[in-house]
């Protein structure tokens, strides 16, 4: 494959267009923040003092809805990208995504539970999405376990069982939700947003997303082995199921996190691999930094777009929907005969 970038320049080129993103996010929207109010509120927070008027609302926008809310599209997106990068890479498979094992059908099972009982709060949905996310991927992988034949493609079937399992009582919960109340809730967290981020969430997220992405950079050279093979990674001295299993839990945990967050966002773990291999080729040590700012770029550019195109917002995950789909179709065609598909 033909390598279009050195994978420092890239680096360097993606982190000036993040931060580039980050800026012009963090001045616009509805409430439009100049540079000259920006500097003002980050004197008067340095020296104590207190805004008024006008500016005293638009320094609430810009620190507590605004500034967290990019935060979170950086982590979340980097989180899904490189979650996908690694699960593609364990699977031997292009087509994989983090929704492979049953973790986003979990979550959002979870989410919409918390959101139908009659008892529920914001943090009680954000647990239980969790915790059915990675009760969905305990599921895959011990029905894989069970079965203990070609465990790579009996975990993708799992996978597929517990994701049908997963969406099937979702499905049953809409059903039985108050179609005045719950129900409404229930769909526009499918359809993901950040529209509720608060630092407290940035901060969770934000753990959950730098352990996982230093980890994957530090069994980097494992991921290249366990992408060839078992065989071979056994043949280098490598117990393939070990190291498997770290780095599923550990995805599935930064996977857990996000849909918990967010909602579903669709097509990030899916295509931003795709468009990193392309660029810098599939050796990790390259690909994980490149996915990773990539994935950041691409969620905080289309958050910007949800909350920016209209005078009500739109859930995040349209517009990765809308924009994710063409550019897997591009990448298919341009990729044709590569033997990637």
């Amino acid at each position: 494959m033909k390598l279009f970038f050195t994978s420092k320049g890239l680096i360097y080129l993606l982190s000036a267009a993040l931060i580039v993103a980050f800026i012009v996010a963090g001045i616009s929207g509805r409430v439009n923040i100049s540079f000259s109010e920006i500097f003002t509120m980050l004197l008067n927070f340095y020296y104590g003092l207190e805004s008024k008027g006008e500016l005293l609302s638009k320094e609430l926008v810009f620190f507590w809805i605004r500034l967290p809310r990019c935060v979170m599209a950086i982590l979340v997106g980097s989180s899904l990208a490189v979650s996908g990068a690694v699960y593609q890479a364990l699977f031997r498979n292009p087509l994989v995504s983090p929704n492979i094992l049953g973790v986003s059908a979990g979550c959002t099972f979870g989410a919409a539970l918390g959101l139908a009982l009659p008892f529920q709060s914001f943090a009680l949905v954000h647990v239980m999405s969790f915790m059915f996310g990675i009760l969905a991927v305990s599921m895959s992988v011990s029905l894989a376990k069970v079965i203990a034949i070609k465990p790579v493609i009996v975990l993708v079937l799992a996978g597929m069982v517990v994701l049908s399992f997963f969406n099937a009582l979702l499905m049953i919960l809409k059903y039985f939700s108050d179609p005045f109340e719950a129900l409404p809730s229930i769909i526009f967290w499918v359809m993901g947003s950040l529209s509720r981020v608060t630092w407290d969430n940035v901060l969770v997220m934000g753990i959950f997303a730098l352990i996982g992405i230093i980890l994957f950079i530090t069994l980097r050279f494992r991921l290249n082995i366990l992408s060839l093979g078992d065989i071979q990674a056994k043949s280098l001295g490598m117990d393939p199921s070990v190291f498997r299993i770290i780095l599923i839990t550990a995805s599935s945990f930064m996977v857990a996190a996000s849909v918990a967050t967010c909602g579903q966002i669709s097509w990030i773990g899916l295509i931003i691999p795709h468009m990193a291999r392309t660029l810098v080729g599939p050796k990790h040590e390259r690909m994980i930094p490149v996915t990773a700012l990539m994935g950041g770029l691409f969620l905080l550019i289309a958050d910007s777009v949800a909350r920016s195109i209209s005078s009500a917002e739109i859930p995040v995950g349209i517009i990765t929907a809308l924009t994710g789909a063409p550019i897997f179709g591009y990448l298919m065609f341009k990729n044709r005969g590569s033997g990637w598909i």
